[in-house]
């Protein structure tokens, strides 16, 4: 499934969504955080730290727009076969999608096979990168496949966003997933489970090859790394930054997987990303992570084989914002009406403010 400028991947969840019409959430429901309603094609503040409602008409942004004369990155790809690998390898794979373990109802028992798999590298490199200073970057999750490119919108936006100075000239680092979705999976083994080993892989195996394929120099700094993401890659964003917050300080998702997705069990976060907002952040001090969250109000709805009451992706997205708002963190909340898991039609007029928003504040280290 291909939305304008992210690419998602058709998860089983996306599969029932499609077979079971989604509810349409209002703003005002009980248990929603209080919310202000944008006019048609309006944007956020950048300078708010709040909930916001858009659409359900949606205006495309003029940043989707090719300018005459804006310098233009280029993009290219390599691929790493995770035979090469430290680091998940090899892959896993289920054939079917599991049983509600009798001792335990928040997981399930899935049995699987291993698998070794090509992962496609897609890069974005602005035409103002200086190859000799360490360079801002963005990693988005979900990349496109072998000799398949992202959508041409996100790097429009990106060249004419650089160009206006409303971002820094930030690389940009499409990683495909690792094959499959959720539990039993190689994508849920790396998206969906409560620590930093994906931030690891992508820090040990990726970025290095980055760097000496395309001449390039990325950032150690945190403050100047992002991960963005939809469904499981959102919250692969986030679990990157809080378990690795020494990596990345930045993140950007559309329906946020923050639900019990995680597999196989682990006691420490039984609830798996559902526990984000359920005792991680309001429990544990302030991380210096600015985040940008936004969800349908037709998005998920699944209370699956579990019936674990953790898997309603409007809830938990709203759960996300009454938290961060709570804990004080720097964030903002897009709810979306008339959109579903995805939220590409939202995303044709916000994900240009929301990229800007997320990078707000940067400023690059003098040392570097």
């Amino acid at each position: 499934m291909f939305k304008p400028s992210m690419v998602v991947v058709v998860s089983v969840l996306a599969c029932f969504s499609a077979a079971h019409a989604q509810p349409t959430r209002k703003s005002d429901d009980p248990g929603a955080p209080p919310f202000k309603v944008l006019k048609e094609g309006e944007a956020p503040p950048l300078d708010a730290h709040d909930n916001f409602v858009i659409g359900p008409k949606y205006v495309t942004a003029p940043e989707r727009m090719k300018v005459a004369g804006v310098p233009e990155g280029t993009v290219r790809q390599f691929l790493i076969n995770s035979k090469e690998t430290k680091l998940f390898n090899p892959g896993i794979a289920r054939k079917e999608f599991g049983k509600v373990d009798p001792q335990n109802p928040k997981t399930l028992i899935v049995e699987t096979h291993t698998i070794d798999y090509m992962r496609a590298i897609t890069v974005y490199v602005p035409a103002q990168n200086n190859p000799e200073t360490a360079a801002p970057f963005m990693v988005v999750h979900d990349g496109p496949g072998p000799s398949k490119t992202p959508s041409s919108g996100l790097q429009t936006i990106l060249d004419n966003l650089i160009a206006q100075k409303r971002i820094p000239p930030i690389i940009v680092i499409h990683i495909a997933n690792g094959g499959g979705d959720a539990q039993g999976h190689e994508r849920g083994k790396e998206y969906d489970n409560m620590n930093g080993d994906f931030a690891e892989y992508i820090e040990t195996e990726v970025l290095p090859r980055v760097e000496q394929n395309y001449k390039v120099k990325l950032t150690r700094d945190p403050d100047g790394r992002a991960a963005m993401g939809s469904s499981s890659g959102g919250s692969a964003a986030l679990i990157m930054a809080w378990f690795r917050t020494d990596l990345y300080h930045r993140v950007l998702t559309t329906s946020g997987t923050f639900v019990n997705q995680a597999w196989p069990f682990d006691s420490k976060f039984p609830n798996g990303a559902w526990g984000f907002h359920e005792t991680l952040i309001p429990q544990e001090p302030k991380k210096p992570i600015r985040m940008f969250i936004s969800v349908g109000d037709k998005d998920l709805l699944n209370p699956n084989v579990m019936r674990d009451e953790m898997h309603d992706w409007v809830e938990a997205n709203h759960r996300m914002a009454k938290v961060l708002k709570e804990k004080n963190y720097e964030y903002q909340y897009l709810f979306c009406l008339g959109s579903g898991h995805g939220i590409g039609n939202a995303q044709a007029q916000f994900l240009p403010h929301a990229i800007e928003w997320v990078w707000k504040g940067y400023a690059p280290k003098k040392d570097e």
